[in-house]
């Protein structure tokens, strides 16, 4: 029988190593899986590369592991919260790197991993800071420069319910990043609210299907209580 339900925040992450890339989806910090991300803090991991849309929010999730040095570099396309010192003190002390990616960029890279396809050439970045020491072509007479793909070693996405066999359905905004994220990660991990019966969803309603999901815990949706639930 297929249940990809776990039981703990400390299982849901179990395998994370150090220098991992770890793809967090959310749109914002406000619906980040916070929770997932403060839980790689069991796992000891070190030197880790955060993808995500930002770079946390005040003391919670991405900011939490960057307070506590675990994290190497952040890929994301926007590197100020308002707020938030925790990437700002490390990057301006050097232990962070930072890699600014426009947003539309890093969701095609991101579907380039997913997809296993090589890279690609985009128009957006040349000719600026960004495209700086990239591959550059000539394509129609227009300045293209190539964008390789991101892949994940675990990706700790967000949604609202799950079934047992990792089916997923997202509210607003998380369904931006979190689907590619799940496809382009070797093991992906779901932070939800619910868990329903199978059959529950209709197919046109599933948003990430199980197949890209490896785990899924159920955790409190208020902040102060993080704790996972059966």
């Amino acid at each position: 029988m297929i249940d990809k339900q776990v039981a703990s925040l400390e299982e849901a992450v179990a395998g994370a190593k150090d220098g991992a890339t770890v793809l967090v989806g959310g749109f914002s910090a406000g619906d980040e899986p916070a929770a997932l991300s403060e839980a790689l803090l069991s796992t000891g991991a070190r030197d880790l590369t955060i993808v995500n849309n930002g770079v946390g929010g005040l003391a919670r999730g991405i900011a939490a592991l960057i307070a506590a040095h675990r994290v190497r570099k952040i890929v994301c396309s926007y590197p100020r919260f308002v707020g938030g010192t925790a990437f700002a003190s490390a990057y301006k002390s050097g232990e962070v790197a930072l890699e600014v990616v426009p947003q539309g960029t890093i969701s095609e890279r991101l579907r380039a991993g997913a997809a296993g396809l090589g890279g690609f050439y985009t128009k957006v970045s040349a000719g600026t800071l960004l495209g700086e020491g990239k591959e550059t072509r000539i394509i129609d007479g227009e300045p293209y420069v190539f964008e390789h793909p991101i892949k994940g070693d675990m990706a700790l996405i967000g949604a609202q319910q799950a079934d047992r066999w990792g089916n997923l359905v997202m509210r607003h905004s998380r369904r931006n990043f979190n689907p590619v994220m799940a496809m382009a990660a070797a093991v992906s991990v779901a932070q939800v609210r619910e868990m329903v019966p199978l059959g529950h969803f209709h197919p046109d309603q599933i948003h990430c299907q199980g197949i890209f999901v490896d785990r899924v815990v159920v955790v409190d949706p208020e902040p102060k209580n993080w704790s996972a639930r059966p």
